[in-house]
């Protein structure tokens, strides 16, 4: 019975998070208080976990999520339910694409969901800050990593190395 309500949760999660992964971020925060799957201990690991691996965010996390919970046979469960909403999608959307791309109203309809994704991200940030970000030496090392992406321009994989590298000198 967990399958099929784990693959439903997911199947919702895959259907309704439309900008990317970190948008998946909000659905599993509810999904931690509904079924109490993993905390939001263990959420922020997984993004952290998720960030840092190869591949898609939302597919990372998705698994993740499902390995916590179920084993491998959850991994799978989860990954094809956010997944499969997507492919429906996107099989449907490419056979309708040349009759509806000029459409004032579904630009319109994508112009309106812009603004819901880039809030969905940011309430994520925020929830993630949260759990993140919880005593003064935290609070130092977020901002000094912050100061040191905004002077120096490298790579994301850089500051990842280095925070991780920091983080297990200082046991944060």
């Amino acid at each position: 019975m967990i399958y099929l309500i784990m693959f439903i949760e997911f199947f919702k999660i895959g259907l309704f998070a439309i900008g990317g992964g970190l948008v998946t971020v909000p659905f599993l925060f509810d999904l931690s208080e509904k079924y109490g799957w993993f905390s939001k201990s263990e959420l922020a690991d997984m993004i952290a976990i998720s960030e840092s691996t190869p591949g898609p965010i939302g597919i990372n996390m998705a698994t993740f999520a499902g390995f916590n919970t179920s084993g491998i046979l959850g991994a799978i469960v989860a990954t094809i339910g956010l997944v499969l909403p997507s492919l429906i999608i996107i099989i449907i959307i490419a056979k309708m694409l040349n009759k509806y791309s000029c459409n004032i109203r579904v630009h319109n309809v994508l112009s309106g969901i812009r603004p819901t994704v880039l809030a969905l991200i940011l309430f994520s940030g925020l929830q993630i800050s949260k759990i993140a970000i919880s005593d003064n030496i935290e609070i130092l090392f977020f901002f000094a990593i912050l100061t040191m992406m905004r002077l120096w321009r490298k790579s994301p994989i850089f500051y990842l190395c280095l925070s991780a590298i920091i983080g297990v000198v200082l046991q944060l």
